[in-house]
């Protein structure tokens, strides 16, 4: 079974990571999996007005579920903009598959809901999930992420991801456009965002409490050299690794802005484009991971949580509902140079491995809830 696992598994991983899809449009890639899926017997179902789709495996309703992400990245590629699945999920599906695979062999006590969840890299696809109403039942989630070498060892797997809480945040500053000669008259843009970037050094958080707030993109000006700009455009982005500092930073930025622009008279206006919640593990649902891991490759490659600065949407599921018990698989799969790299790779062979860790977890989060049931 291992061996004709790691063949299905590298065949539908080369389609997928040649098939790449950007978030929202994964169009080709929800048909595929949904093809796949009823080849093999099940009844996937499609989201409405949005890609990515869901499917139970077993009977009953379902109370543990498996959630992977689909879409790729926008990036360049020896000078051309493409869609590229530089950041793991094309393995994440594949992984997904091998799960699908191994659990059609089993018989459970209740079903397992797998979901291939679109938008992930926008920060919006797991509301989007939510809204749909499919994690209603679940008591237990699971998810994956691909890990790079700074992180993992090969073959070392963690139970949790610590991602931070993460920011995206747009701006337009209108001011008064003048004659370069007669700066007084005007209300110079680049100036009033100059200021804010020095206002965003002085927003103090405590040195325990990991965080990085700055400026990312400005644009302002014409070619015209003798004028002085009256708008500009920028982008800020914010990192915390708590919910509560991204808070205390969030409020920082505003009192900022506020201040500055009372000061130059200017007008700024910011919108959040995008906004990841930091890991809120479930210590019961890491505990399972952990047991799953040494049941799969032994206690020596069983590696610790791992805190890290990357964000993850995944963890939207347990910011919008609290008692769900959920963490994340970090596989070891000598991720290099690195994730968002347009030349990313990682050991494929890592990728069965994955599968059967989840599918052990699921098999002893359903033995926690019987063992909880019957106490």
């Amino acid at each position: 079974m291992e061996e004709r696992l790691q063949t299905r598994l590298q065949n539908e991983f080369n389609y997928l990571h040649t098939h790449p899809e950007i978030s929202w449009q994964e169009v080709n890639t929800t048909k595929y999996i949904v093809e796949l899926l009823r080849k093999e017997g099940l009844k996937p179902i499609e989201f409405s007005n949005m890609t990515g789709l869901y499917v139970d495996i077993g009977q009953g309703e379902p109370k543990v579920g498996f959630r992977t992400d689909m879409d790729a990245l926008w990036q360049e590629i020896d000078g051309q903009f493409q869609a590229n699945h530089s950041c793991g999920h094309d393995g994440h599906m594949t992984m997904a598959i091998g799960v699908v695979l191994l659990l059609k062999e089993m018989k459970l006590p209740g079903a397992v809901r797998i979901i291939f969840q679109p938008a992930e890299e926008k920060a919006a696809g797991a509301k989007a999930v939510l809204e749909q109403g499919v994690i209603d039942p679940l008591i237990y989630l699971f998810g994956s992420h691909v890990r790079p070498l700074v992180e993992l060892a090969d073959g070392h797997h963690a139970p949790a991801l610590y991602h931070g809480a993460a920011k995206l945040i747009t701006g337009t500053i209108t001011g008064i456009e003048a004659h370069g000669a007669r700066p007084e008259q005007g209300i110079n843009a680049i100036e009033v965002a100059a200021a804010l970037v020095d206002a965003l050094k002085r927003i103090w958080i405590s040195p325990t409490e990991s965080a990085s707030i700055k400026m990312t993109q400005i644009q302002s000006g014409g070619t015209s050299t003798n004028i002085i700009p009256g708008t500009a455009t920028f982008s800020i982005d914010a990192r915390a690794q708590t919910n509560e500092t991204m808070d205390k930073l969030t409020t920082g930025f505003q009192n900022a802005v506020d201040a500055i622009a009372l000061l130059y008279g200017a007008s700024i206006k910011t919108t959040v484009s995008a906004h990841i919640v930091a890991a809120q593990v479930d210590k019961d649902a890491e505990e399972i991971m952990k047991q799953a891991i040494t049941n799969t490759v032994g206690v020596t490659n069983c590696a610790p949580a791992i805190v890290t600065p990357g964000g993850e949407d995944f963890h939207f599921y347990t910011f919008a509902k609290p008692d769900l018990k959920a963490t994340m698989l970090g596989l070891g799969c000598a991720v290099s140079p690195g994730l968002h790299h347009p030349q990313m790779t990682f050991n494929h062979k890592q990728l069965p491995i994955g599968a059967q860790i989840i599918t052990n977890a699921i098999q002893l989060a359903y033995q926690q809830l019987e063992g909880s049931e019957q106490a």
